[in-house]
């Protein structure tokens, strides 16, 4: 089914004088926290305008895939927000996308060598945020939601620095990068001893059971004051909770002397303990 949407405008900065008058970003300088202008001193407010070469506030393309590289570029502009609202381009923040690519990079490849160290079976919980990541991306794609589909990989590089992912682990996620960064998902896909593209792979497959996880923490209050945190299956029934949260630790020092009147249980949410 075809669907037309209308993206919204990349933007820039600009400045403003009092009188409503704007000034070009070259003719100002930045003073303590704040913005003057240079011929005059006087202070200027920053604001949000249309690109334009009067302003002289132009991004060149080309000048931003020199210095960061085309997938970089391509990235931050599905990362700036929802792709239907205006949004200012901000040089600055193109660093947090490009130190991404670089957290994914160094993740599976050694710098020094440029070798790949992948772990021979894949941790677990992984494996668990991999599926996840999976359905997320996907959907986000389909709905066009670029942003929330960049923040999920990010979260899951996160997840998996200082643990490391199997070769299947990481194929997986490379399909799930190619998309949106198609030159560094080439690189580590014959990296990864593929003769063909990236391109001509099917996007990869998830394990529903693997979106819900086995354990979930419950925070245990007395009086309606979180006293504790508890971790149990997360299908765990009102009796396996209130044994668990009675035989906490924290719980049962607070509660020594105390009667307790009655326990208020939320499966999968909190457990409350009335005692006097």
């Amino acid at each position: 089914m075809n669907k037309l949407f209308h993206q919204g405008m990349i933007t820039s900065f600009a400045y403003k004088r009092s009188d409503g008058s704007l000034v070009a970003v070259d003719e100002v300088d930045e003073l303590d926290g704040g913005h003057v202008e240079r011929e005059t001193g006087d202070p200027v407010e920053r604001i949000v305008a249309k690109m334009s070469k009067s302003l002289r506030n132009v991004v060149n393309p080309d000048d931003v895939v020199a210095e960061y590289g085309a997938d970089t570029m391509r990235l931050y502009e599905m990362y700036m927000g929802p792709l239907e609202a205006s949004a200012p381009w901000n040089t600055r923040d193109i660093v947090g996308v490009h130190r991404f690519l670089q957290r994914a990079w160094r993740l599976v490849i050694e710098e020094e060598t440029g070798a790949l160290h992948l772990l021979d079976e894949g941790d677990d919980a992984v494996e668990r945020s991999l599926h996840r990541t999976i359905h997320k991306v996907g959907e986000d794609i389909q709905r066009l939601a670029f942003n929330t589909a960049i923040a999920a990989m990010i979260e899951f590089v996160n997840e998996a620095t200082g643990v490391g992912l199997s070769r299947s682990q990481f194929e997986k996620f490379t399909l799930l990068l190619a998309p949106f960064v198609p030159h560094v998902a080439e690189e580590f896909w014959h990296r990864l001893g593929h003769a063909s593209s990236v391109a001509l792979e099917s996007w990869p497959d998830f394990d529903p059971d693997r979106l819900v996880d086995d354990q979930v923490e419950i925070p245990v209050q007395i009086l309606g004051k979180v006293r504790s945190r508890i971790l149990v299956a997360s299908d765990a029934d009102q009796k396996a909770l209130e044994e668990a949260a009675l035989a906490d630790e924290r719980i049962s020092e607070l509660l020594e002397g105390l009667t307790v009147r009655k326990m208020v249980v939320v499966p999968g949410r909190l457990v409350n303990i009335v005692a006097n």
